[in-house]
């Protein structure tokens, strides 16, 4: 069965991380400090299977 949750937080962080690298968007602006946040969300979710 597909974990959607865990796609969708994939997805947001696979975006995020595009955009910034286009940007070349700086370690403490908004959108990094998602992705690291989106980083713990998939690593606890992937903890608890």
């Amino acid at each position: 069965m597909a974990d959607l949750y865990l796609k969708a937080l994939e997805s947001e962080r696979k975006s995020l991380w595009a955009s910034c690298r286009l940007k070349g968007l700086a370690k403490d602006t908004p959108e990094r400090v998602r992705i690291a946040a989106l980083d713990g969300l998939i690593r606890d979710h992937k903890g608890k299977k």
